[in-house]
């Protein structure tokens, strides 16, 4: 190899491989500070493409799971309202069961009416004021569908819940009975009283008549006894338990979505991992190599800055 003083190739071979071993230093440097071995694009573009698809998927199932625990929490507050509505109609059985008894006279039959009526009155006042985030839950809302997946597919993004599970919770309308022992609430008149002026009026009167009918005292044409009124009754608490049964069946679906989304969410986490965290003991190891490189580097391109310099020698 020629010795010459205008190209020193030895300087430029030490500078090329100390500034690899810098570019390796810091690489090392920047994956232990950040935990990613993918930090760039440039480190692995298709891995950093896989990487950010895969943390838009989990974000995406982040709020689906919080959808599923929203839509999970609104049945459940249904479901604990009809509870509450369902102790009071039980109640009002055990009234119209206790007045069914030849033993009680006029004032006894009224103090059962008059907790009868307190007891629908508190029924119409839970249906009314059921509601879960602006969303009235007792008042015939019709369907409703909650968002558990992340799919374009309706189908296999929600689960649709039922018309009946948002069905009215009012008095009138649990006590609207077809079939055997068909029953409705009546707006007649009993003695000395005018028609009902407006639809409200109507409907306190239907439920005052319910009243009457439970506890044994109307008087109205048509009316019912309180013998009568216990299958009546009967078919109201199972209405209640059917609407109670297939909220069961709902919160079920939507708790085995949730444990769905956790599972894809854990497993899309350990892909995301294996592909883009990095290994702490390999680059811890890479930045002990890349460190003697460079101080090796930077050593001998001292020596090697100093090779023209034999030159003076043979002058």
């Amino acid at each position: 190899m020629a010795l010459t003083i205008n190209t020193n190739l030895s300087s430029m071979i030490v500078q090329n491989n100390l500034s690899k071993s810098t570019t390796q230093l810091n690489q090392a440097i920047e994956r232990m500070t950040t935990g990613y071995k993918i930090n760039h694009a440039s480190d692995n573009a298709a891995g950093y493409s896989i990487a950010r698809n895969w943390e838009a998927k989990l974000g995406s199932l982040d709020i689906a799971a919080d959808n599923a625990a929203m839509g999970a929490d609104m049945l459940s507050t249904l479901e604990d309202n009809y509870a509450l509505i369902s102790s009071h109609i039980q109640r009002v059985r055990d009234l119209t069961e206790q007045a069914a008894n030849g033993t009680y006279g006029a004032d006894s039959k009224a103090a059962i009416e008059a907790e009868i009526k307190a007891r629908l009155d508190e029924v119409n006042r839970i249906a009314s004021n059921c509601e879960y985030n602006g969303i009235a839950l007792m008042a015939g809302g019709g369907a409703r569908a909650i968002q558990v997946g992340i799919e374009g597919t309706a189908s296999k993004s929600q689960i649709a819940l039922e018309s009946d599970l948002f069905a009215s919770g009012a008095v009138n309308d649990l006590f609207a009975i077809t079939g055997t022992g068909a029953y409705s609430p009546s707006e007649a008149n009993n003695t000395g009283e005018t028609n009902p002026a407006n639809a409200a009026a109507k409907a306190e009167r239907k439920v005052s008549n319910l009243a009457k009918d439970c506890a044994g005292t109307s008087t109205y044409d048509g009316h019912k006894t309180s013998t009568q009124m216990l299958s009546t009754l009967d078919a109201v608490i199972n209405k209640i338990s059917s609407r109670i049964t297939t909220l069961g069946a709902a919160q079920n679906r939507i708790e085995s979505a949730i444990e769905s989304i956790g599972v894809q969410s854990e497993n899309i986490t350990s892909s995301l991992s294996t592909l883009r965290d990095a290994d702490v003991a390999t680059e811890s190891s890479n930045y002990i190599k890349a460190q003697i490189l460079q101080q090796a580097s930077a050593t001998l391109l001292a020596t090697a800055n100093q090779t023209p310099s034999i030159a003076l020698n043979l002058l």
